[in-house]
């Protein structure tokens, strides 16, 4: 079976690795027997960039050639390296930011290779939980200088992503939302009710698990950022931790990094309300909004006939 782009590329990466650390050689040792950089050696085994077929081929002699099968492995991973991943044409055209749109589709390239998303949100829902009004009203916030075509392309790009939480097998979401999330009427009050809406849902969904972090809680390590921590199969690289930031976002993947946000997770899910009180607070925030969009109507009734 075919693999996305993405996981062929870190897998191919990760039989390079192999490779060379089973010749004895360092990134060094690699990069002079290639006639390049280090770094080029670097991003070739994280699976980063698209590799040439020459250079892979001309790496692999450095390291002592490849068996028949093997060679035959490495072969088919470059070439499934080489294609479109499904995300592209949602991310075509879309200009390059460093702060809040560094590299558009990479972290859905990510979640596609990954098996569970575990995420902790203090300001907006996650981007697999979104409505796509809610996704508008958020990514409108982000970017405020970008045309509408551009946050249309990144709304529809969500969408899709959406539909990893109801494949075969399903892309397994443990997502631990702060209260404020709940009670910030992004998009207003029409768009938050519809959006808890669609969260009551999406909690009854097999393989999503939602918690809410009530105010009482107090202030918790998780309270530095939002994170999401992506688990990936072995075989296409280390799990990956995601953050945002006023920088621009972060894809962390060293041991130490993901063992630091894996225990701050459990800090803050163990710190959370239960299933029953998580979806009880759901269903409170979502009869206010609610009662905001009627009373709103009602009030504006109530000026044009006065």
């Amino acid at each position: 079976m075919e693999q996305e782009p993405t996981g062929a590329r870190r897998r191919l990466g990760a039989e390079l690795r192999r490779l060379r650390v089973n010749a004895g050689l360092k990134l060094e040792d690699a990069a002079r027997g290639l006639g390049c950089s280090t770094s080029k050696i670097s991003r070739l085994e994280n699976g980063k960039g698209v590799p040439r077929p020459a250079e892979v081929t001309a790496l692999v002699a450095v390291y002592g050639g490849a068996s028949g099968a093997e060679a035959e492995m490495l072969d088919r991973l470059v070439a499934e390296s080489r294609t479109r991943g499904w995300w592209e044409p949602f991310t075509e055209g879309l200009r390059s930011d460093p702060h809040f749109l560094p590299a558009p589709g990479r972290y859905a390239a990510v979640e596609t290779d990954a098996t569970a998303v575990a995420a902790f949100d203090l300001t907006v829902l996650h981007g697999l939980l979104q409505t796509a009004d809610y996704a508008r009203a958020a990514l409108r916030a982000r970017l405020p200088d970008r045309p509408d075509r551009e946050i249309d392309q990144l709304v529809d790009l969500r969408r899709r992503r959406r539909e990893a939480l109801t494949a075969t097998p399903p892309l397994a979401l443990d997502a631990v939302v702060d209260e404020s999330v709940l009670a910030r009427a992004t998009g207003g009050a029409g768009v938050m009710a519809a959006q808890l809406d669609r969260l009551l849902d999406l909690a009854g969904s097999p393989g999503v698990t939602l918690r809410v972090l009530s105010f009482a809680a107090g202030p918790l390590r998780a309270h530095a950022g939002r994170f999401a921590i992506l688990t990936v199969p072995p075989e296409l690289g280390p799990d990956v931790v995601h953050t945002e930031g006023h920088a621009g976002e972060t894809f962390l993947e060293s041991g130490p990094d993901v063992a630091t946000y894996r225990a701050v997770f459990d800090e803050v899910r163990a710190a959370a309300l239960d299933r029953d009180g998580s979806l009880d607070a759901v269903v409170r925030y979502r009869d206010a909004h609610r009662a905001a969009v009627t009373g709103g109507s009602h009030e504006r009734h109530a000026r044009t006939t006065s």
